[in-house]
């Protein structure tokens, strides 16, 4: 993590509705998702459930305080447009409200506070991918990618309102949970199901979502 964090661009979007009604082919049958975000020039609004005009089809798995904010480093988009050349992959491509500069995975942690500006957001867990990114890009083993890669982004939630702007920086205010980068996390979640000690201490980590406490207590459990 550099002292130069910044947001570089911001994007929100509303659900859309595409595809084929009735098509056989799962990449070309009707779906309806929020993961095509635009650019927004100027201050936007940053509320408790996320930013000013941004909107969640899916709100079984997708937004609420715990995952208010998606972020992903601008870093990845270089091994992505080497990886997937047909695919034009630029700041929002994966569907994210803040593409940054100077954070990596392996460098934040769950728990992290950071400020921007008068707004105060925490690091509550790894992006999860699912198969609308697979749908959005037309490239069927997308999430296994991710999830084998671990450049995955992550959320944050909203512990002061105010505004935002790209090229704010983000000033680290808080690490109460040096032990659990988001590396780290995603290793366990993917590749760490029977320790059963890591699970159950990660899921004791008051700053984690409340979805990836359920889910790692119960694998503790049993």
């Amino acid at each position: 993590m550099t002292a130069a964090a910044r947001l570089l661009s911001l994007q929100v979007g509303m659900p859309r509705t595409l595809g084929v009604v009735g098509a056989t082919d799962p990449m070309e049958k009707r779906w309806t998702s929020a993961i095509f975000k635009e650019p927004v020039l100027g201050p936007v609004g940053v509320a408790d459930l996320g930013l000013a005009g941004d909107g969640q089809a899916d709100r079984q798995h997708h937004g609420g305080p715990d995952k208010a904010i998606n972020v992903y480093p601008s870093e990845h988009y270089a091994h992505w447009r080497e990886e997937l050349p047909t695919c034009n992959m630029v700041a929002g491509a994966f569907g994210e409200n803040f593409t940054t500069v100077g954070l990596l995975e392996s460098e934040v942690c769950i728990g992290d506070t950071f400020a921007v500006g008068e707004v105060r957001l925490q690091l509550s867990q790894p992006r999860q991918p699912c198969f609308k990114l697979a749908r959005r890009w037309r490239v069927r083993d997308f999430v296994s990618r991710i999830r084998n890669n671990g450049r995955s982004g992550w959320y944050f939630r909203v512990l002061r309102t105010g505004e935002v702007a790209a090229g704010m920086p983000l000033v680290l205010a808080d690490r109460p949970y040096p032990e659990w980068t988001v590396a780290r996390a995603n290793e366990l979640m993917y590749r760490g199901k029977s320790d059963r000690r890591a699970n159950a201490l990660l899921a004791a980590c008051p700053a984690l979502s409340a979805s990836w406490q359920e889910t790692l207590s119960s694998r503790a459990a049993t």
